[in-house]
């Protein structure tokens, strides 16, 4: 019959006040009966249930020896074998454990990087509809002014290059409203301007750098991801 590792520890008990009381306990008994008990409450039974079931049942062939025939010699045989499963079981319970956790972090992993893909599509988007929404504005206040007095010039379009002041970086160029208004798309800055920045993080006053303005969605995915690398 199938026990729980709580009824193995009250068989244990029980069969060490029978023993206490008869036949000397059998030297392999003292050593399987903790480690069949532990098997049971690292979850052996639910990963390996025919391995535990075999291992028990050896077990309690020797126990039956043991307290009922009397038997310390032949009980203790029972006892050895069964030590000799329980290790090997041991072993497997161990790598099962490992493979598991293996298996729950890639998991976790798959997640994680989904999860960031995801919230990089998003930022690209909204970083697209707040440019789309920078220059429908510059029109749109164009046209008002204009609808008043036609006489005026329109407004300077947003520019397609920036002059480096003392103390400036690419991500602080790229937030500035006129630019990008968005400090993680200096990617674009900096690959449109390689002849000219050796070092992304070391840039000197006077530099005059192009501001691309028709990079594709593609690229402003591509530009976060690359910066959110580099913080």
């Amino acid at each position: 019959m199938f026990r729980t590792g709580h009824q193995v520890v009250c068989i244990l008990l029980s069969g060490a006040m029978l023993a206490a009381c008869s036949t000397p306990v059998p030297s392999w008994r003292s050593r399987t009966a903790p480690l069949v008990d532990d098997l049971g409450l690292q979850k052996a039974p639910e990963l390996f249930p025919q391995e535990y079931r075999s291992l028990l049942e050896t077990f309690e062939h020797g126990e039956a020896l043991y307290h009922v025939r009397e038997d310390d010699k032949g009980a203790d045989q029972y006892y050895q074998l069964a030590f000799q499963k329980a290790e090997m079981l041991k072993s497997e319970l161990q790598r099962e454990k490992k493979r598991l956790a293996d298996e729950q972090q890639q998991r976790e992993a798959r997640i994680a990087a989904k999860a960031e893909e995801e919230r990089l599509m998003r930022a690209a988007a909204e970083a697209e509809i707040r440019l789309k929404a920078q220059q429908q504005a510059v029109i749109a206040a164009e046209a008002a002014r204009s609808a008043h007095k036609k006489y005026r010039e329109p407004p300077p379009p947003l520019p397609t290059s920036y002059t480096v002041r003392r103390g400036e970086t690419l991500p602080q160029i790229s937030a500035r409203t006129e630019i990008y208004n968005d400090s993680t798309l200096w990617p674009i800055i900096y690959r449109a301007n390689r002849d000219q920045i050796r070092d992304p993080k070391r840039l000197w006053p006077g530099q005059v750098f192009v501001i691309p303005r028709n990079f594709s969605h593609d690229e402003a995915v591509e530009a976060r991801r690359y910066s959110n690398k580099k913080n």
